[in-house]
């Protein structure tokens, strides 16, 4: 019970009022450390609760009568604006009955307003790396006084190369007293490093084995012959799947747009979401695809990451991830706080390989669907390593004509001539080695 929990009644009133009643299990094993000020190192699937985690010991710190705020109290770093958009929404639920104030700092948004808001000086500002140095860097930012930082998806905003500026940020953080860093995945070396850089003696929260992520999702394997077929097979289960909203993953814009274009086309309720989008548009895919105008989003990894849509219960991988992690927080989107949820791959000859890295990666295997309606020749390889990876076919050496060379028989070798004089470039040496030989000169060509 969160009543449980050593907070404020205004944080217990605000949790009552949202109809919170049992903590979730990242919330139950990390809230009570970080109201007790422990740095936290905390790796949980999406869509556990992880930001109710370090958020209500935030508020509970710094709950308090009114008064004239003079510098930021604690700062929370996202990779991306839509994660940050639905984190400040989160902070100003739960502070609804405090006088707690709360600021954004995203790309995407004006920045002269930002700088007008950052000289109210908020409490709690959230807010994505790139954007906030270019705030700090004008002057508009001062992070001194800071005593509580948190890095959310730190895995993402590494994989999304923000490193140098997440410990540029943190270090303009000289007096905090608090660091909390919150992933869905254990990441790689990247992450382990920024761990030892920023977190003093810190516990570290495992909730879940990679092997146990995203558990109530289904997820399935279809094989594909090339990028047209695998058209065929989104637009079989648009149509003859059960769901209420889906998203189409893809590695890039273009063929985002791509897939997106044939929807429409086919009267579907579709839109599109990715980089070269502007903030207003992006959050216009966002807001329709939560009020349910519209049932699919076609997606690059932009959307991978803080989208928590109700009802959001089909992923597709239309491109294979290039990474496990990736794959983790694409199929995070569905089956999200214990709901059921399907994660359906479709796999050409080149994703196969991929595909196989992934399951390794998760210690599972996907469960294989044929589609008889559209079935395709590609069915993958017909070899397979022990690592489940295709076995290459090697290819044999031709010649400069295109001439299969024998195999077995050994190329010929140039041999050495020893104390071979030099000569000049117009000369050589006779075989009795004494007089040279003059090489004739090309004649002109003859005049026409």
């Amino acid at each position: 019970m969160f009543s449980d929990f050593a907070l404020h009644e205004r944080l217990l009133k605000a949790v009552a009022e949202l109809k919170f009643v049992e903590p979730t299990p990242v919330q139950a094993a990390a809230i009570p450390l970080a109201l007790e000020g422990r740095d936290l190192r905390v790796t949980a699937q999406t869509g556990s609760g992880k930001t109710a985690a370090f958020v209500l010991p935030i508020l509970n710190r710094l709950i308090g009568p009114a008064k004239i705020r003079v510098s930021i109290k604690a700062l929370i770093l996202l990779p991306t604006r839509e994660l940050a958009q639905q984190t400040l929404k989160e902070v100003e639920r739960f502070s609804q009955f405090t006088f707690i104030k709360s600021g954004l700092i995203t790309g995407g948004e004006d920045f002269k307003v930002q700088a007008a808001m950052l000289r109210k000086v908020p409490d709690i500002l959230i807010g994505t790396p790139g954007r906030l140095l270019e705030q700090l860097n004008a002057g508009n930012l001062d992070l001194k006084e800071v005593e509580v930082l948190v890095l959310d998806e730190a895995d993402r905003m590494l994989d999304m190369g923000f490193s140098e500026d997440v410990q540029r940020l943190v270090d303009e953080c000289p007096n905090r007293q608090q660091t909390m860093l919150f992933s869905a995945t254990t990441g790689g070396s990247g992450l382990r490093e920024m761990i030892g850089k920023v977190l003093n003696n810190a516990e570290h929260l495992q909730l879940n084995q990679v092997s146990q992520l995203n558990a109530t999702t289904r997820q399935q394997v279809i094989t594909a012959d090339h990028n047209q077929h695998k058209e065929q097979i989104v637009n079989w289960l648009l149509a003859n799947e059960t769901y209420q909203k889906a998203i189409i993953f893809t590695n890039t814009r273009a063929m985002a747009d791509r897939i997106y274009g044939r929807l429409v086309a086919q009267d579907y309720k579709a839109f599109v979401l990715h980089g070269e989008k502007d903030q207003k548009d992006r959050k216009l895919a966002i807001d329709r695809l939560k009020q349910g105008g519209v049932k699919i989003l076609v997606a690059t990894d932009v959307a991978a990451r803080g989208l928590d849509v109700d009802g959001l219960d089909m992923v597709i991988n239309f491109d294979m991830p290039r990474s496990g992690d990736e794959y983790v927080h694409r199929i995070g989107r569905t089956g999200r706080a214990g709901n059921d949820g399907l994660a359906i791959s479709l796999i050409c000859h080149g994703d196969w390989n991929l595909m196989s890295s992934v399951e390794r990666y998760l210690k599972q295997s996907f469960e294989r669907r044929t589609i008889k309606e559209v079935k395709g020749t590609y069915g993958g390889p017909k070899n397979v390593k022990a690592s489940g990876k295709a076995v290459g076919v090697k290819k044999k050496k031709t010649d400069a004509k295109g001439v299969k060379k024998k195999t077995g028989a050994k190329a010929p070798t140039k041999r050495k001539i020893a104390n071979r004089p030099k000569t000049d470039a117009l000369s050589l040496v006779s075989k009795d080695g004494m007089a040279p030989l003059k090489r004739r000169k090309p004649e002109a060509p003859a005049a026409e």
